[in-house]
């Protein structure tokens, strides 16, 4: 298959940091076995206790042994173009002739808000290149609606201009640029202080979280979205958007525990974070829940899945993705997500059949995305080690490439 396999990245990385197999294993805190079966490409894919484990243990950030799709690696080559358009409009040169905000006024402040929820779908659709293209243009817009008119009419242009740098932030996570990422959504965060919206600022605290798991600071991402969280439960469960805000921060600390492998701590996080779904029901929705943390019955759920799917328990997975009915805004990002845990539940209980057919399934919805996809790759790949006969199974290695299929 055309991606570099994990024990690669291992071997090289290992080997760069200038460590045996046993003082990798001995720094990482885990078996050595584990070290030498990646290495010999014995397995293909890790847990991801397993990968920050081997991430602190190498020196690194998670996203240099798995990154996601479509991934723009950081080999020291130039940028492409269109990532530095965005890392320039996220963060302008400096000593450049100010942008005089002439014509501003038939910029309609709805639109640019119905242009960034457009682009936060687009994203949540795995289609980062489209994203890339469109979002200088729409960050360049939020700064100058975030400069004219009177004090309320900048709040919130402010607030559109934090939307639309969080989206710069999670764009930048995806691409594996994380330290561009921060400085993203501190720009966003210091839009949303300038905002009308109190729910802004610890909706991107959230987003920050998610960048300082990607570079394994487990303990910053956990004490940050539970501070923020706090703050939300104060004085904002009243309504919807609080409540989603409030669910998705406490998803965040539940992965943050999880990935430190305290699975009895998340497990209990994502317990009271599925209870609280049930209110969101009896509150009005968000006017544009595209703007809103992803917060659901569904999204919780999936979450659950996943994270005993990372922790060893595929029974317990299966068991909570049984009879699932996703919510209608149920992004396609998560529902790609549960089809490739519910797959990794499947391989990880001896059921390749069930495996198979879930990643077919995830075929069928999202080919691109499970295309680039590292992990996905990976478990076909240890499903083919382990029963290469499994109807539907060639199909699926021919679809990534994997040369081997073709003889």
């Amino acid at each position: 298959m055309s991606s570099e396999h994990l024990g690669d990245r291992v071997y090289r990385l290992r080997r760069t940091a200038g460590l045996t197999q046993e003082g990798l294993a001995g720094r990482s805190g885990i078996s050595v076995d584990v070290v030498r079966k990646l290495e010999q490409k014995r397995k293909s894919s890790a847990r991801l206790p397993t990968l920050h484990a081997l991430a602190k243990g190498l020196g690194v950030e998670v996203t240099a042994l798995l990154g996601d799709p479509p991934a723009v690696p950081s080999t020291g080559e130039a940028e492409p173009p269109a990532l530095v358009a965005v890392r320039r409009a996220i963060m302008p040169p400096l000593f450049a002739p100010p942008v005089e905000p002439s014509g501003v006024e038939t910029l309609s402040l709805p639109l640019l808000r119905a242009e960034i929820a457009a682009a936060w779908t687009l994203y949540h659709a795995a289609d980062f290149a489209q994203v890339m293209e469109m979002l200088p243009g729409i960050i360049a817009d939020a700064r100058l609606t975030s400069a004219v008119g009177n004090i309320e009419q900048r709040a919130t242009g402010q607030g559109a201009l934090a939307k639309a740098l969080q989206l710069g932030g999670h764009l930048a996570v995806r691409l594996g640029k994380t330290d561009l990422a921060l400085s993203s959504l501190e720009r966003a965060l210091n839009a949303a202080d300038a905002s009308d919206d109190p729910l802004l600022a610890p909706m991107i605290c959230g987003s920050v979280a998610w960048a300082y798991q990607r570079q394994n600071r487990l303990d910053d991402a956990g004490n940050l979205a539970v501070h923020a969280a706090d703050g939300v439960e104060r004085g904002h469960l009243h309504r919807a958007e609080g409540v989603r805000v409030w669910g998705g921060l406490l998803m965040s600390a539940a992965t943050s525990a999880a990935r430190s492998g305290d699975y009895d701590t998340a497990n209990d996080m994502m317990r009271t974070a599925e209870r609280a779904t049930h209110r969101l029901s009896a509150l009005p929705p968000p006017a544009d829940g595209r703007l809103v943390s992803v917060f659901s019955k569904s999204s919780v759920r999936i979450e659950r899945v996943r994270l005993a799917v990372q922790h060893a328990h595929p029974e317990e997975a299966l068991r909570l993705a049984s009879g699932m009915r996703l919510s209608t805004d149920t992004p396609l990002s998560w529902r790609t997500w549960l089809l490739l845990d519910v797959a990794r539940a499947y391989a990880d209980t001896g059921n390749t059949q069930g495996a198979a057919d879930s990643l077919t399934k995830l075929h069928r919805l999202a080919p691109a995305w499970m295309r680039h996809h590292t992990l996905a790759v990976a478990i076909v790949q240890d499903l083919r080690a382990e029963s290469p006969g499994t109807p539907g199974l060639r199909k699926l290695a021919d679809f990534l490439g994997d040369a081997d299929t073709r003889a």
